[in-house]
């Protein structure tokens, strides 16, 4: 499905403007290039009428109805995946092509997984007039991932997650500050043992975060894994249009507010040295590679929060493989983690309604 081609700049909204995602999504809409006409920005019924600033203008809040979609040419959802699973249906009809961030559509083979970096021609192919955004995690990775399969064609990956609270949304950001106040109210004695004494209200996690680390982030699937660990293969496959690609995942929920990190152990049909892999990471659009541990230089998520690309380092050749590498990867998830991919979809679709 598309669109007719128009001088016009087209029209966008935003959907779930108010949210952690929505707000960074503002901010990055005011920083790019402005390709846009009118912005016009949704959210529930309850955040009507609020006033919020982007592009140096504010503007002002409309309730999420059929009527709301009028007149848009493109509109980006941040909203959970029920509200996506029926909005985004609505808004299509009214004429709209939509992004979405949720997981409502990922896994619809009639609806596109898109990167632009990785799989921009994809985003094409929209039958439904639905873009899917993956998942936080999936991207934090999938750039460089994406980069290295192009050149050593990938086999196998094998990944922990250091997942931050704000993947879990607003409610995960408050409840780790709060643990954190907790903490940082008693001395080194009180919290060297078991931190429980301390936090009673685990908020959004099933164990302490301050101070603890807890292998788990996600909703309970089949066979002992998680939404999060199952998300990291099935999309990866998706997205690098490889269904067989074997992929391992164990996700770990971090005391860390913004940015995922993760650890990948990959393997490819060719060898891949250390320097290869440095050199063609160096020079990857949307990678920032900081790998020099000899003076202790290499990506941490401090490095990583408020920036847009994905973070590389600690690159080495496996002892035992040559055809396997090792590396540590940071990405915020709320920027490429989110907002920053769904515009830069939506700015590949912008792009196709204009010339």
């Amino acid at each position: 499905m598309s669109k007719k081609k128009s001088s016009k700049k087209p029209s966008l909204a935003v959907v779930g403007a108010t949210g952690a995602v929505g707000t960074v999504m503002l901010s990055i809409l005011s920083e790019r290039k402005d390709v846009w006409g009118e912005i016009r920005l949704i959210a529930s019924e309850r955040s009507a009428g609020k006033k919020l600033m982007c592009r140096g203008e504010e503007l002002t809040v409309v309730a999420l109805s059929p009527e709301a979609f009028d007149g848009i040419d493109v509109a980006m959802f941040d909203v959970p995946d029920e509200v996506s699973a029926e909005w985004a249906p609505i808004a299509v009809e009214r004429g709209a092509v939509v992004v979405d961030n949720s997981g409502a559509f990922r896994m619809d083979p009639k609806v596109p997984l898109v990167v632009p970096e990785v799989n921009p021609k994809e985003a094409k192919k929209r039958p439904k007039g639905i873009i899917s955004n993956p998942n936080c995690t999936t991207l934090s990775m999938i750039v460089a991932m994406g980069a290295l399969n192009k050149k050593f064609e990938l086999k196998e990956l094998v990944v922990a997650s250091y997942q931050a609270a704000s993947g879990a949304g607003q409610p995960g950001i408050d409840t780790l500050r709060e643990q954190m106040s907790l903490v940082a109210g008693t001395n080194a004695g009180e919290v060297s043992g078991d931190v429980r004494k301390l936090v009673k209200n685990l908020g959004a996690f099933p164990a302490p975060l301050a101070l603890n680390v807890i292998p788990w982030a996600g909703s309970l699937k089949a066979d002992g894994y998680s939404s999060e660990e199952l998300k990291v293969r099935n999309e990866s496959r998706k997205i690098l249009g490889m269904p067989k690609l074997k992929v391992s995942t164990t996700c770990v929920r971090v005391p860390v507010l913004t940015t995922h990190s993760l650890a990948v152990h990959a393997t490819f049909k060719k060898e891949v040295t250390r320097k290869g892999a440095q050199k063609l990471l160096e020079k990857t659009a949307g990678v920032t590679l900081l790998d020099d541990p000899e003076n202790m230089k290499f990506p941490t998520p401090n490095d990583a929060v408020g920036t847009d690309a994905t973070w590389v380092g600690r690159v080495r050749q496996s002892l035992d493989d040559k055809k396997s590498i090792d590396l540590f990867l940071c990405g915020d998830n709320l920027r490429k983690g989110a907002a920053l991919n769904a515009a830069q979809i939506a700015e590949l679709l912008a792009v196709e309604f204009t010339s």
